[in-house]
């Protein structure tokens, strides 16, 4: 079979040739003169001048915002004029005000910070060609992945590098509170959204309107990240539908021809927020976003980051999208200007499309020799990496075993090689050296470094210990998890002939599609993929020699063992962790659980484990893989969720978990999963 995803949707450009280091110019011309330099975009060309006045005044006059406003009036009892001064409060703290010299300060201080930061930024020229013809054809909605607080102004940064209009940016409303910090951010073109909006009509109907009209205006690109919030574990998070309904709703109702999609991948070597992120995953809350923790976060300026890719993937058009996906004559029964829930089809659409929109993300991002080599060091005991160290020539030997894999399944490498390059051994040595935070390597051999605890009267507790080491080996994870978007499908299938012990293909499919479902909140698949993925993975296996494919069976190859060994131990951690939680859930006389308990119980029990030798991965102690189990117990109908109060509650049927986690085991078929009354809730 051909890779079909890859033929249709894949993210932009082949060759590294096409990425060229912005910072290059930058460091040899002047950072006043890049700041100063006459900026003339070509904007789209439907659109007419419109300020930010102007903007917010269409919004609060739509005839939309003045049905709202009824309703709503009519609802609590108040009156229309108090309904729109509210929804005037409202789109005074959302709405950007984008200014040219704030842009020019941002552009400024920008190259400044970007210089100390990194070696080099890479952008993929031929993208952003393209990014600027489509602006001046329709619409454009620019979607990033979003890994770090950099993604969040790099993209305005190069559009006012190259002469491409500026985007209105959706932001977190943490960021506007910010002193100086989010007024800066508001006048480079970012609007600001409340985190927890539920049921609040009003704010749905102030922001779903501000955002429409500036896709039906075309005024300016739209940026928004269509995972939501920023990953702390530096994998694909499932998209939030929201938003992409919001800006999908003008082509639905023919309010525009059509809309252009643009996917961004953001690739950095090293990630700032590193280390905070594993700690809070471990449970230790974010610090609270203030300027004066930006000033403090400061002292980063003193370390090395390496590289950063952007890449810019092909614009694609929503009305070939959903093509034969989606009947709009729905749309033609109620006027444009009044709400309208979507329907079953529309809603599958969206979800479909989002979904889509992040595996093309994963596609074009770029992956480094370290994302490689923290797959390896999980791969060895914990132990080994703490107290023994790995030898430095396994190592680097395996990397490049493990290099050849991944350019077998369509990985695109950032690994300098060729005529004119470093070796390699020298591009592993540097690798390792610029993740001197993660790991240090003394005497021919690599440890795991561990925080340096402050002088104590009490000596460190073994649980003191455990969660330093859980620390760094998250850190780990993280590296580890943004290659993983390459190798999950094979392992899948890896994983199937190792626990099914079958070479029956309609086995191995029935027990791939098990997984793909349990694992479909860890991991991003495309809705109702899982055959097309299934023959993916065979393909790959067959196509690096570790299997042979036939009508009927998949039977490996002795040459194929060391790879499906790999394969099965990087989806052993995933397996381990939910296992650990069913254990939790079908254990505990508990029926209904608060969110919180739920939490701090689950990261006992896995410290209990692991401290006795029972459990050998960390990753079960992470706060995203277990929402991600509750998630995933939600949509298998094992689990009920409710909200209670200030938080969510979850009712468990236990029996339906332990059928899950016999299937997972080995011990029942797949087949079982839905065939008793009592697993439904």
């Amino acid at each position: 079979m051909s890779n079909t995803y890859r033929d249709s949707y894949g993210a932009g450009l082949e060759n590294e040739e096409e990425f060229v280091d912005i910072l290059e110019e930058r460091r040899r011309s002047s950072d006043l003169g890049h700041a100063l330099r006459t900026f003339s975009p070509h904007p789209y060309k439907g659109a007419e001048s419109c300020s930010n006045a102007d903007l917010n005044k269409a919004v609060l006059e739509s005839q939309y915002l003045r049905y709202m406003a009824k309703e709503i009036a009519a609802e609590t009892g108040s009156s229309v004029e108090e309904v729109r001064e509210e929804a005037c409060g409202i789109l005074e703290e959302m709405s950007q005000n984008l200014q040219l010299k704030c842009i020019r300060l941002m552009g400024f201080t920008m190259t400044k910070v970007l210089k100390r930061l990194y070696s080099s930024i890479f952008v993929n020229m031929e993208g952003l060609n393209m990014l600027q013809q489509s602006i001046q054809e329709h619409p454009v909605i620019l979607m990033p992945n979003h890994r770090s607080y950099m993604d969040f102004l790099i993209i305005s940064y190069i559009m006012f590098t190259y002469d491409i209009p500026m985007p209105f940016i959706a932001a977190g409303i943490p960021l506007a509170g910010m002193k100086l910090v989010g007024e800066v951010l508001r006048r480079s073109g970012a609007f600001f959204i409340r985190r927890a909006i539920g049921s609040d009509k009003l704010y749905w109907a102030v922001l779903s309107e501000y955002v429409r009209t500036i896709v039906k205006t075309g005024i300016a690109p739209l940026e928004f990240y269509v995972e939501g919030l920023r990953s702390r574990t530096l994998k694909s998070v499932m998209p939030k539908l929201g938003m992409m309904h919001m800006v999908m709703e003008p082509f639905f109702k023919g309010e525009v021809y059509d809309i252009t999609l643009i996917p961004i991948s953001i690739s950095y070597d090293r990630v700032l927020e590193e280390s905070l992120l594993a700690h809070e995953l471990l449970g230790i809350p974010k610090p609270k976003e203030s300027t004066t923790a930006l000033l403090k976060a400061s002292k980063v300026l003193q370390e090395d980051y390496g590289s950063m890719h952007v890449n810019f993937g092909r614009p694609m058009s929503v009305r070939h999208l959903c093509e034969g996906k989606i009947n709009r004559c729905q749309y033609n029964l109620v006027p444009r200007d009044l709400p309208q829930k979507p329907s079953a089809e529309v809603q599958a659409c969206v979800s479909w499309l989002a979904h889509l929109m992040v595996r093309v993300q994963e596609e074009g991002s770029m992956m480094g020799p370290w994302a490689l080599m923290a797959c390896l060091l999980l791969q060895a005991p914990t132990r080994v990496l703490t107290e023994e160290g790995l030898p430095w020539q396994e190592l680097t030997d395996k990397t490049l075993w493990l290099r050849k894999l991944a350019l077998d399944f369509g990985a695109r490498l950032n690994w300098p090689s060729g005529q004119g390059q470093a070796p390699d051994a020298d591009v592993m040595s540097s690798t390792v050296a610029l993740h001197g935070s993660v790991v240090n390597r003394k005497a021919g051999r690599v440890f795991l470094v561990q925080e340096e605890e402050p002088t104590r009267n009490r000596p460190i507790s073994p649980e003191e210990k455990m969660i330093s080491t859980a620390a760094a080996v998250l850190m780990l994870a993280s590296y580890r998890n943004m290659s993983l978007h390459i190798f999950v499908r094979p392992a899948l299938l890896a994983m199937a002939l190792h626990i099914k012990k079958t070479t029956q293909k309609d086995e191995l499919l029935a027990f791939f599609c098990f997984l793909w479902d349990v694992f479909s909140n860890e991991f991003i698949f495309i809705p109702g993929n899982s055959s097309q993925d299934f023959e993916e993975a065979c393909f790959l296996l067959k196509k690096c020699g570790a299997v042979h494919v036939s009508e009927q069976e998949v039977t490996v190859s002795v040459a194929g063992l060391e790879v499906l060994s790999f394969l099965q131990a990087l989806l052993q951690p995933f397996i381990d962790s939910y296992q650990v939680i069913f254990r939790y859930l079908c254990e505990n006389e508990v029926h209904v659980y608060a969110e919180k308990q739920f939490l701090t119980a689950v990261r006992n029990l896995a410290t209990e484990l692991i401290l006795s030798g029972e459990l050998h991965t960390y990753e079960a102690l992470s706060s995203d893989t277990q929402k991600n189990v509750l998630s995933a117990l939600q949509r298998l109908d094992s689990l009920t969720k409710s909200r209670a109060s200030e938080q969510n509650e979850y009712t468990v049927n236990k029996a339906a978990v332990r059928r899950i986690d016999d299937i997972l085991s080995g011990k029942i078929p797949p087949q079982m999963l839905h065939t008793t009354p009592e697993a439904k809730l």
